[in-house]
């Protein structure tokens, strides 16, 4: 896949990894806050083998996308952005959206057709969130603001944070979510002041909530067996008021489901993304593929 940069809203340009066949069915894939597009790196990868046109985006203040000179992180700010990709397509899209990316992916379906946004697929994101998970996220984003001396102590803070999860013994890919400060020492590779200015989460449970019901398209819920935002009271709120959806928990996962239990994510989208867009064109070549 390749890196590209790609126009959003109000002048911000995002990174995007970018493979498959831009003629066949697109899937998009948002990440949580404080993440960014490596999060999805073997799922991207499968759906570009399948030929999939896929995007992987760094939602704005994160990776290496464009911070906001303002400090606009609002959920509206996002769903212009999103807005702006989606109408670069040729074909209808799945969006895949995990927290953050969820939340920003249900709202902004409700502003498409099916033709533009043919299903969703939420990654352990409800409209009513667990309080202490959601407390426990931001504190751990707002941890830390002196920045790290090496790779190995921002391993450490991870560790710490999902002491469910083997601290990994290479840290190789740590890096990617990391930046090098002004004075040498290593950051988290997302704008500080979104944590100022991302909306509440009881702002997003109202947003969801109001459009939910208005959607037709097929949409897929997958939680962690062991997530620390989703329960099931969470999840049978959310299917009172949208009948269609289908949902999945996934074993040995938290709140990181795709990193947590990748295998059985991959298999799961695969299948509902077959089954929910248009069918793959035969091509004589495949392009961007890794």
């Amino acid at each position: 896949m390749k890196a590209t940069r790609l126009e959003g809203s109000q002048g911000i340009y995002l990174t995007a990894d970018i493979g498959g066949n831009p003629a066949n069915p697109a899937v998009i894939f948002l990440h949580g806050g404080g993440q960014t597009r490596h999060s999805w790196k073997q799922a991207a990868s499968e759906l570009v083998a399948m030929d999939y046109h896929v995007i992987s985006l760094d939602l704005r203040g994160h990776g290496e996308s464009d911070w906001s000179p303002t400090g606009d992180y609002s959920l509206d700010a996002h769903i212009a952005d999103l807005k702006a990709v989606v109408a670069m397509l040729e074909t209808p899209a799945v969006l895949v959206g995990a927290s953050l990316g969820g939340v920003i992916s249900l709202v902004a379906a409700a502003e498409f057709t099916s033709s533009e946004i043919s299903a969703i697929i939420l990654v352990d994101v409800v409209p009513r969130m667990e309080k202490s998970g959601t407390d426990a996220i931001r504190a751990f984003m707002s941890a830390n603001e002196q920045g790290f001396e090496s790779v190995e102590e921002a391993a450490d803070s991870v560790a710490k944070y999902l002491p469910h999860r083997p601290r990994p013994k290479n840290t190789e890919g740590l890096k990617k979510n990391l930046r090098v400060g002004d004075n040498g020492r290593l950051f988290w590779h997302w704008d500080p002041a979104v944590m100022n200015g991302i909306d509440d989460p009881s702002y997003f449970a109202m947003r969801m909530e109001a459009v939910a019901p208005q959607l037709d398209q097929p949409i897929l819920l997958l939680k962690g067996d062991k997530s620390e935002i989703v329960s099931e009271n969470g999840v049978a709120a959310l299917q009172q008021i949208v009948p269609q959806i289908q949902y999945i928990e996934i074993d040995n996962a938290a709140h990181m489901v795709a990193g947590d239990n990748n295998d059985v994510f991959n298999a799961v989208i695969e299948q509902f993304i077959r089954e929910n867009s248009p069918p793959i064109k035969l091509s004589t070549h495949k392009t961007g593929h890794p």
